[in-house]
This record gives C-alpha cells, sequence and structure tokens, in this order.
C-alpha cells in the first residue's frame, strides 16, 4: 500500500513514515500544500493522510480543490482539531475517515487498510484467490492453511498482483506501489522478487505475460 504524508512537523512526519513502514506501506512525505498539489499526480497512491493546519494553506481547502478535479484517493485527516463541528466539515468537503491528534499509529494502519479495502470493493479484511490466503494486517500469507514465510518486499508485490487477480500489472506498475521515492530501484529488483515468490509459493500462483507483465490467475 502507497500512502502520501502531508504533515509540516517534521518529527511527527517522520515518524509517521517509519511508523506506516514498519506496518509495510510505502510512504512518501511532503510538508506543504503546494509539494503535496505536486506530489499526488506523480505517485500511484492508495491513500492520502492530510493535516489540516498547513504552513501555506489549509488542508480542507486543499482536501475540497482535490475532490472538485475529481481526484477520488482516499484521504483521511489528521488533526489538533478534534471538535464534531471539525470532523463533520472535514467530512462533508470529502474526506474518507478523521483521526484526531494524539492517536496511535496502529489505529491510524488500520485505518489506513480499512480505506484501502473499500476503495478495492472489499469486505473483508483477508484477501483470497484460490487456495492462497493472505493478510494484510498480519503481513501473513498461507496456502491451504501452511504459512509461508515472505520478505515485506515478496509480500508487498504479492499483494499488489492478488487485488487483482487475472489482471496483468506491469513491472513498472508494481514498482510504482512498492518503492517510495527515495528509494533505489535495481534494474531487476521486480523480477527477483517474482523470482522468490514463485519459488516460496509454488508453481502455477504468479504467472508471466511475457512482454507485459506479471499476474495472480484467478482459481
Amino acid at each position: 500500500m502507497r500512502v502520501l504524508v502531508v504533515e509540516d512537523d517534521e518529527i511527527l512526519r517522520d515518524g509517521l513514515a517509519a511508523g506506516l513502514r514498519l506496518e509495510g506501506m510505502t510512504v512518501d512525505t511532503v510538508e506543504d500544500c503546494e509539494d503535496a498539489r505536486a506530489a499526488l499526480p506523480s505517485g500511484d497512491y492508495e491513500a492520502v493522510v492530510l493535516d489540516i493546519a498547513l504552513p501555506d494553506g489549509s488542508g480542507l481547502d486543499l482536501l475540497r480543490e482535490w475532490r472538485r478535479q475529481g481526484v477520488s484517493v482516499p484521504i483521511l485527516l489528521l488533526t489538533a482539531r478534534n471538535f464534531v463541528e471539525d470532523r463533520v466539515e472535514g467530512l462533508d468537503r470529502g474526506a474518507d475517515d478523521y483521526l484526531g491528534k494524539p492517536f496511535d499509529l496502529i489505529e491510524l494502519a488500520a485505518r489506513l487498510r480499512a480505506l484501502q479495502r473499500r476503495a478495492l470493493g472489499r469486505a473483508v479484511a483477508s484477501i483470497q484467490v484460490g487456495a492462497l490466503e493472505i493478510d494484510p494486517a498480519l503481513r501473513r500469507v498461507t496456502i491451504e492453511g501452511k504459512e509461508i514465510p515472505l520478505s515485506r518486499r515478496e509480500f508487498a508485490v504479492l499483494e499488489v498482483l492478488a487485488e487483482k487477480p487475472g489482471h496483468v500489472i506491469s513491472r513498472s506498475q508494481i514498482e510504482d506501489r512498492i518503492y517510495g521515492w527515495q528509494e533505489e530501484v535495481g534494474s531487476n529488483a521486480v523480477e527477483v522478487h517474482i523470482h522468490n515468490l514463485r519459488t516460496k509459493l509454488g508453481p502455477g500462483i504468479v504467472e508471466t505475460v511475457r512482454g507485459v507483465g506479471y499476474r495472480i490467475a484467478r482459481r
């Protein structure tokens, strides 16, 4: 899951990024409205964590601007303003969720996973494709009940593919989802992850469509 965090407090911003990465998410951060406007179109984000009080404007105004432009990515407002009226205003302007400061990082991560599920039209927490089951919260993968240990990157690649079984996902699309701006991406990194997944999961689960990308077959 790739997330954009818009927060001007450097300590909180860095803490959010570190904590969400420990939850298995790919995180990019910016500190103001101007950078957020530039960042959102450049990344394949599945959610935005947006502070209301930003140095160059209001996060609420930015939220309304994005919704008027047709931006549909789920947005969670993060703010110290936690009166009922503030929550109502944020939700009515197009926010999908609202979390007041101070907060628990594990709750923020859970709310982001819930936003991702709803955006994908999935009601249950786990992803099931045939005998393969993926639990994003626990980062646990099982096949017919047997747990398969995966690295963070391998899990991220598998999750991207499993979200749309039967659909071909290109290498560049996978890279956009699992790597942040400041992370180096090796020329064959995705291929290595795919090879490792095939070795661990067994044949017939992750398929290559030559010249196009990869997919998990519907079963």
